[in-house]
């Protein structure tokens, strides 16, 4: 683990180092926010927690270069926290164990925090060196962005003092972010009565597994499997085949990631329990066979009996959610017709949770149109409101409108020719950014978004190539150097 901090550059890697080893997972972020406060004071720049709980840090110019324009840097401090189904580790307490695989740093059994700790870690050399050549600086590590971009909701108005924005949370080398959609969460719950299950019925759990998983901005134009949409049609099967009633069925954990992991169980006549078993099996075939260039992993469709549930979801019930989790949609709704190969919209169907008495289902909406974005929100609401779900939004954000005449990307794209010797590439993402929030609130911003390359993140599978972060450095390095004097 500590060979990491042997990479190069040492500034950087030694800094997320160090972060890998402080839990931050969304929504527990004291032990992060203490840690990036206890740096800055060290650091001897300017450090404060804002009322949204962010961190801010602001380094002054060094001399000479007082009439530079204002650098913001601007990462954020959680990460996703996925794991393994075999590992044990807790990310409220356990440090991530990250190891050199070859070109790719990973970790074991759990997400890696590249997402977005590169971005962090960058801004943490920065605020500690003492050899760089800078106008000022300003610094946001923003609170909470995996879940809804809180901290950049709840950013208060003039606390920014530059003009120019360098989001550091992109996963792509050499491509220039100056685009992304926006976001919208849709939440369906239903509260019912449960019904006792015929004593004499056995229950089955239903776990599929073994999917990529991935991001569902970045990845969801791969056509990856989603464990819930899977499991909706071997579900539907069972009951209209073997008699089997829906009792509970947990699938995703994260809005923002494909669900690699579904589990139902089922309660049906003991006689058909060998049936399901059957079913189970074929279906293990056909999803295999479906996905067999995407899936690499190997799909898993498990059935095991378990202890009979006391009590399982209505027949009418059971009837009218099955339907609408098979109805949603779920994957890409449209390509940009300007940038035929980036996504305009999208639905992610994240999280179900059906057990106790109470239905869940979240959805993450995406789109950089505001017009498609409302249409697959009410696309969302049509499905489920026909099922008796109460149907509520939260958390939109709207999208990044691409700005090709931006100066600090032109300086980008000169630097980045003149260091490396070939031409950057100019990009706009299907993920979403906390550029367009933070536009918002300073809509004065020059802003584009960059970063050392990232693959699968939100999964546990997420790596970050190793060769990518020295010229990365180089870059943000020179590039502070040359921002332009103030008009």
């Amino acid at each position: 683990m500590n060979e990491i901090q042997n990479l190069q550059p040492e500034c950087i890697w030694r800094n997320f180092y160090k972060l890998t080893q402080v839990p931050r997972p969304s929504g527990h972020l004291e032990k992060i926010q203490q840690f990036l406060l206890e740096f800055g004071q060290q650091a001897g720049v300017e450090t404060f927690k804002d009322p949204a709980g962010n961190i801010v840090f602001r380094k002054p110019a060094t001399p000479g270069m007082e009439g530079r324009k204002g650098i913001i840097l601007q990462a954020h401090m959680d990460m996703v926290p996925q794991k393994t189904p075999e590992s044990t580790h807790n990310f409220e307490t356990d440090p991530i164990q990250p190891w050199i695989d070859g070109e790719w740093v990973k970790a074991t059994g759990t997400t890696l925090g590249a997402d977005n700790g590169l971005g962090v870690a960058a801004i943490m050399a920065i605020m500690e060196a003492k050899d760089l050549k800078h106008g000022p600086i300003d610094a946001l590590i923003t609170r909470d962005e995996e879940t809804g971009m809180y901290g950049a909701n709840e950013l208060p108005e003039g606390e920014l003092q530059g003009d120019i924005l360098l989001n550091l949370d992109s996963e792509h080398w050499g491509k220039f972010v100056i685009g992304s959609a926006g976001g919208i969460d849709v939440t369906a719950t239903l509260d019912y009565k449960e019904v006792e299950t015929d004593k004499d019925d056995a229950a089955v759990r239903v776990t599929i597994k073994g999917l990529r998983g991935g991001h569902s901005g970045l990845e969801i134009h791969e056509g990856r499997a989603n464990a819930n949409k899977l499991m909706v049609r071997l579900v539907r099967e069972a009951i209209e085949e073997l008699d089997a009633r829906l009792a509970s069925w947990n699938g995703g954990n994260m809005r923002n990631a494909i669900p690699f992991k579904a589990e139902v169980v089922l309660t049906l006549p003991k006689e058909n329990v060998d049936a399901l078993k059957e079913l189970c099996a074929d279906w293990q075939e056909d999803f295999q066979d479906e996905y067999k260039l995407i899936e690499t992993l190997g799909i898993e469709v498990i059935a095991e009996e378990v202890e009979t549930p006391k009590n399982e979801v209505p027949v009418e019930i059971q009837d009218n959610l099955i339907d609408a989790i098979y109805a949603c949609h779920d994957g890409v709704i449209r390509m940009i017709p300007s940038y035929p190969d980036v996504v305009e919209t999208s639905s992610n169907l994240a999280i179900i949770n059906i057990g106790d008495g109470k239905a869940g289902i979240k959805i993450l909406a995406r789109s950089s149109r505001e017009d498609m974005k409302d249409y697959i929100v009410k696309t969302l609401e049509s499905c489920f409101s026909m099922a008796g779900m109460k149907v509520e939004t939260a958390g939109s954000y709207g999208g990044w409108d691409p700005n090709p005449d931006s100066e600090i990307l032109h300086l980008l794209l000169k630097e980045y020719k003149e260091l490396f010797g070939e031409d950057g590439i100019i990009q706009v993402d299907h993920a979403g950014l906390e550029c367009s929030v933070i536009l918002g609130k300073y809509p004065h911003l020059d802003v584009v978004s960059l970063g050392p390359t990232m693959k699968s993140p939100h999964t546990t599978t997420e790596r970050a190539l190793i060769a990518t972060v020295e010229p990365f450095w180089q870059l943000l390095k020179k590039t502070l150097e040359d921002v332009p004097e103030k008009k």
